[in-house]
């Protein structure tokens, strides 16, 4: 029998979830548009824009991951992995048909993964943003190739920068934590809500927010709201960073 995941978890009112929304998104957007172009006047180099950025986006993607903990603490008392993983929808994916838990149920993970690969494939970026601040167009050009060769240490960031963001930032803020805790608000449509804020939340790159919009509504909330773990949207959403890691380590290598 399916078991419902939001009974583990406190619902938030709207100005909750709004607070906590305009908390990621609020530095996110400070830290691309005004503390980047302060930084990048600091920094010497030949791509001193591109370093700035990727300094100042991953210590955002940190600080939702503060936020989060910073959050769970206050709402459970304690950080137990016992308890933090039930909190955030850290389980294996449930059938919310037949209540199976895990096994073949994980497949149905591939099939978002293949669904948000060829979405990117096929819109390449609806609106294109400036190109030293669009990653993918950034690595395709030749000052890509020539700011990542060698540059182990700016690898090491590029790393992180991917882990924070799929994985302990933005996935973990938006499905593990605000998604779960959403329901009383939006009922059952909370996962295009989640969606539509997650696509707002892209201050500190709004030319993204066309292709987002659809992608984290449809690939990354809905999944990980019908089977309730949060591990559906982490993993659709890392094939990204799986193929930014590869495409920057040829660059350095």
């Amino acid at each position: 029998m399916s078991v419902d995941r939001h009974q583990a978890v406190r619902q938030y009112s709207l100005v909750q979830i709004l607070g906590v929304w305009a908390a990621a998104a609020v530095p996110m957007g400070v830290l691309a548009w005004i503390v980047t172009p302060w930084l990048e006047d600091q920094l010497g180099g030949d791509e001193p824009l591109a370093e700035a950025l990727l300094i100042c986006l991953t210590a955002g993607l940190i600080w939702q991951f503060v936020l989060v903990l910073i959050l769970l603490r206050r709402e459970l008392g304690g950080l137990e992995w016992s308890r933090v993983r039930d909190a955030l929808w850290l389980r294996p994916p449930q059938d919310p048909k037949t209540g199976r838990v895990g096994g073949k149920v994980w497949w149905w993970a591939l099939l978002f993964v293949v669904l948000v690969a060829v979405w990117q494939l096929g819109t390449g970026g609806l609106v294109p943003g400036p190109s030293v601040r669009n990653l993918g167009d950034f690595l395709g050009s030749d000052r890509g190739e020539a700011f990542f060769s060698g540059a182990w240490g700016w690898f090491a960031v590029v790393v992180v920068f991917v882990i924070f963001n799929t994985v302990l930032g933005e996935e973990l803020l938006f499905r593990g934590l605000l998604l779960p805790r959403m329901q009383a608000v939006f009922g059952k449509r909370d996962w295009v809500a989640n969606g539509l804020l997650f696509t707002l939340y892209h201050l500190h790159q709004p030319w993204s927010m066309p292709t987002t919009l659809v992608e984290g509504i449809f690939l990354e909330a809905h999944p990980s709201r019908r089977f309730q773990s949060a591990w559906m949207g982490i993993i659709v959403h890392s094939v990204q960073s799986v193929f930014v890691v590869i495409v920057v380590l040829t660059l350095v290598l």
